[in-house]
């Protein structure tokens, strides 16, 4: 049996901020840009691989009916950046940061060796999310 990873979901509160995040700071492509009722579902990957996808979606459009206790959950730890999270892979770890923080991002960490043997990065996406890049 083979697995692999084809789609992630992360929320996003600003579809405008998502896109120049994720399409234009990163260099996805934005693959689907769907808008419906007020609210974007966009699916981003990147070219190299066409068959893994991150959906940014609305995060408190769940088909299973999220209450309201749960969207204050949700809303607080979006706040904080504990909500969402993704690691992105590079073989160009200095280019990225310099590229993501001079976007505006908010840096969590700069470019660091890691005493568990990873040197990687770490930034806020707009909508809090916990965005980290190793280096391959």
């Amino acid at each position: 049996m083979t697995l692999t990873v084809h789609t992630s979901f992360l929320p996003h509160l600003d579809p405008d901020a998502t896109l120049a995040f994720y399409r234009d700071t990163l260099g996805f492509e934005v693959r689907n840009d769907v808008r419906y009722a007020g609210m974007a579902w966009i699916t981003v990957g990147a070219p190299e691989q066409p068959d893994t996808c991150i959906v940014l979606q609305p995060p408190f459009a769940d088909p299973t009916g999220i209450t309201d206790d749960e969207q204050r959950t949700i809303a607080e730890m979006m706040a904080k950046g504990t909500f969402g999270r993704i690691i992105l892979a590079t073989t160009e770890l200095d280019a990225v940061f310099e590229r993501v923080a001079a976007s505006g991002a908010e840096v969590i960490q700069e470019p660091t060796d890691q005493p568990y043997g990873v040197r990687d990065c770490a930034f806020r996406d707009p909508a809090g999310n916990h965005i980290r890049f190793n280096a391959v």
